[in-house]
């Protein structure tokens, strides 16, 4: 199963490709769109949506997740992250992907077994996880391969419990 896994933002917009086989995870690709600030908002959303597109017909993945917005005390930091993440699932729905959304606490409980880890400790479970060197880089793609890694995980428990319930 290969994931596309974003972290949505309107300045960058992180994403990663993982895939799992029998020889475990493995980092396809990782890396951010950025828009410049001085740009029209929709130009920026425009951008996004066209990038996003673009990694998807280069991969072909088979599902998407994308990490949901959390509450923010900054409204309008919030309504850009938002607006960011409504392009993001038009690009993944206009491709036919399946789409799944973790919240943040979601992503770290899954990847590092405790919802209150900070960067530092999620960027060495995904490095840990995909057997890297180093963790991803920059800090938004780490955290849109931590959402990868999130539903791949999160697939394999539902799996799981699904076959207990059935014997």
């Amino acid at each position: 199963m290969l994931v596309l896994g974003i972290d949505p933002g309107t300045a960058i917009t992180g994403y990663g490709v993982v895939r799992e086989d029998e020889a475990g995870l493995s980092l396809v690709e990782c890396g951010v769109i950025t828009t410049p600030a001085d740009q029209p908002l929709a130009v920026r959303l425009q951008h996004i949506y066209h990038e996003i597109g673009l990694v998807i017909r280069r991969y072909q993945p088979d599902a998407a997740a994308v990490e949901e917005l959390f509450f923010s005390r900054n409204v309008r930091t919030a309504l850009s992250v938002g607006q960011a993440r409504g392009v993001a699932l038009l690009a993944l729905a206009e491709a036919g992907l399946p789409i799944y959304e973790y919240t943040p606490l979601e992503v770290k409980q899954t990847v590092a077994g405790y919802g209150g880890a900070g960067k530092q400790q999620m960027q060495e479970m995904v490095r840990m996880l995909l057997h890297l060197k180093e963790a991803p880089q920059p800090d938004d793609a780490a955290d849109a391969v931590a959402v990868a890694v999130c539903h791949i995980h999160s697939r394999r428990m539902a799996a799981l419990i699904a076959e207990g319930e059935s014997q």
